[in-house]
């Protein structure tokens, strides 16, 4: 297959690709809520011919489909934005009229990217008469680990073959890293209500157990993995120091490098809910939220992307870019800028000194390496062999989540970037849809890494854990 011809494709739609990725951009519509940029997504592969399957309980979730028989190919999407990141193209902090949200993770060019990918191979495939499935998973509510564990609950990962994924970043590298996977849940607790001053004695304070539960989940904190999280927020402190709170609620999450560690730590944070309702005489109600796996990268569909990363070559960035990328890596010292390369390099210098935005690609490997963030893809990687790759769509420096990052996601670095993983994609898909030997070498490395592990989605696999589930 002429990949030259695939790519050029993608740049024939670059201006119209461009243009959704930045209406997506102003819809910014937080997880759950992504009902415009669903839409969009939705009409346009329907246009291209692609049939539309709908998810059960995930109104702004659908499935994208083209082909038939096997191999069945998948690629992951994402169209969430993330609250209090509203964000103008501009190197000033200012808000966007209209919405607190942006896109501070980038999802708005990982949708539209795969949205090029998938057009480009589905003309590949008539013109060149390949045979298999492809299909685009429009995955909403990544930022909160819902989407793709909603969908792999409900089985539809299954059938697949292989599936792919990219996240925007700050340099153009195969990810061969795990990520952490968590539990969410909050804890509510029931006390009693009474005049503070009064009668305290005929109160029970929800407040007091709260802070008790986060006394007994610091000193939780000596005696787990290093690299394991809990973070917490009170939700629910009461309504006035002049009453003793009836209800408090604290809301946890729970990270660490491997699932089995997440469920250890989680059953012990139970039990310091049970001991903190205990001491205070309440009533602890827990309520899990939602939960995710580590990431299982599969090495032979890594060393696919890496190929296809070093074909399609740097990014076309334009001295616009260039300059804005200067402009927001003003507030990042050379230190931090050159730092983005110290998990990825033996020597952190193989960054230039003196760059603001990387165009070019890097072929390193940080396999064994666990990044400090979840992804809900993770669970996806333990259904069917699965691969990622990281695209500079930021300044060096930049950190994901901030109002830096959405306005360079917005930006005509953003744009370009986009454009860029949609080739990669592409000529990735190409070469497993033509290559079915090397497919069949990732589900032979998958088999081998799973060694006889079934999986289970976390919210079942909480409710069947007694000691998740009940406190007494």
């Amino acid at each position: 297959m002429d990949k030259q011809n695939l790519f050029s494709q993608i740049d024939n739609r670059a201006e119209e690709l461009k243009s959704i990725c930045r209406q997506i951009w102003e819809y910014a519509e937080t997880a759950l809520n992504e009902t415009r940029s669903s839409a969009l997504l939705r009409d346009y592969l329907q246009r291209a011919g692609f049939r539309i399957k709908e998810v059960p309980g995930l109104p702004t979730a659908f499935i994208a489909e083209y082909g038939e028989g096997r191999p069945v190919i998948g690629i992951l999407s994402e169209y969430d934005a993330l609250p209090g990141l509203s964000q103008k193209v501009q190197a000033e902090k200012e808000k966007r009229e209209g919405t607190e949200n942006g896109h501070g993770c980038g999802h708005n060019m990982i949708c539209t990217s795969m949205l090029g990918a998938a057009v480009a191979l589905r003309e590949a495939m008539n013109g060149n008469g390949l045979k298999g499935t492809l299909r685009y998973y429009a995955c909403p509510a990544e930022e909160i680990t819902v989407g793709k564990v909603e969908m792999a609950r409900q089985s539809l990962f299954d059938d697949l073959d292989a599936v792919l994924g990219w996240h925007p970043s700050q340099l153009n590298v195969v990810a061969r890293s795990t990520y952490l996977a968590t539990n969410s849940i909050k804890f509510h607790f029931k006390g009693k209500s009474s005049h503070a001053a009064a009668a305290p004695e005929a109160g029970r304070s929800g407040l007091d157990a709260v802070e008790l539960m986060n006394v007994g989940a610091n000193y939780l904190r000596e005696h787990i993995n290093d690299k394991a999280r809990l973070h917490y927020c009170i939700t629910n402190g009461g309504t006035s120091p002049n009453t003793v709170p009836e209800d408090a609620e604290v809301w946890y999450i729970v990270r660490a490098p491997r699932r089995n560690e997440v469920q250890d730590i989680t059953r012990r944070l139970y039990k310091i809910a049970a001991g903190a309702a205990l001491m205070t005489e309440t009533k602890v109600i827990p309520e899990f939220q939602s939960g995710c796996y580590d990431v299982m990268p599969n090495e032979v569909l890594s060393q696919v992307l890496d190929e296809n990363l070093q074909a399609v070559g740097a990014i076309g960035f334009t001295k616009q870019d260039y300059a804005f990328a200067r402009e927001l890596g003003r507030d990042f010292t050379e230190e931090q800028r050159r730092r983005v390369g110290a998990a990825l390099f033996t020597e952190p210098g193989q960054i230039p000194k003196g760059s603001y935005l990387e165009a070019g690609v890097y072929s390193v490997s940080d396999r064994g390496t666990v990044k400090a963030a979840s992804t809900d893809a993770g669970d996806v990687s333990y259904i069917a062999p699965f691969a990622q790759f990281n695209v500079a769509t930021w300044p060096l420096g930049c950190p994901p989540h901030s109002w830096y990052a959405s306005a360079a996601s917005g930006s005509g670095i953003g744009m370009n970037a986009m454009i860029f993983a949609a080739k990669v994609l592409a000529g990735s898909l190409a070469d497993l849809f033509t290559h079915p030997e090397t497919v069949e070498r990732a589900r032979k490395e998958f088999r081998e890494s799973l060694d006889g592990f079934r999986y289970v989605a976390p919210a079942e696999e909480a409710a069947a854990n007694e000691a998740l589930t009940t406190i007494v």
